[in-house]
């Protein structure tokens, strides 16, 4: 059974921290490109950061430059997003995604809320 578990999301104050991890079984990640998704409420889901299946990262949106950032540790079948200077704009479900071709896997999502 192909799933992509995401873990790491909680409650966290502006200026913080997070690292959020995606956890894939059923298949291997190796030839997947892994990307990260965030939707907030009331608004459409938008791409957070791609990696390629070589480790290439490319593309973080303008909101998001310096502050997230996407790896991944295919011996382990696992990507991470590491999240600073979180801002309260920065909460959303966020998602996991594995794209091959014509396929994607999403995870079911784990929730960042960034509050006082």
């Amino acid at each position: 059974q192909v799933q992509l578990v995401e873990s790491g999301g909680g409650l966290v104050q502006p200026g913080g921290s997070l690292r959020l991890s995606c956890a894939a079984s059923g298949f291997t990640i190796n030839t997947y490109a892994m990307s990260w998704y965030r939707q907030a409420p009331g608004k459409e889901r938008e791409l957070v950061a791609p990696i390629t299946s070589t480790g290439g990262r490319t593309n973080y949106a303008d909101s998001m430059k310096g502050r997230f950032t996407i790896s991944r540790e295919n011996a382990k079948n696992t990507v991470y997003l590491q999240m600073n200077s979180l801002k309260p704009e920065d909460t959303a479900v966020y998602y996991c995604k594995a794209t091959k071709g014509s396929f994607s896997y999403w995870g079911q999502g784990t929730q960042v809320t960034v509050s006082s």
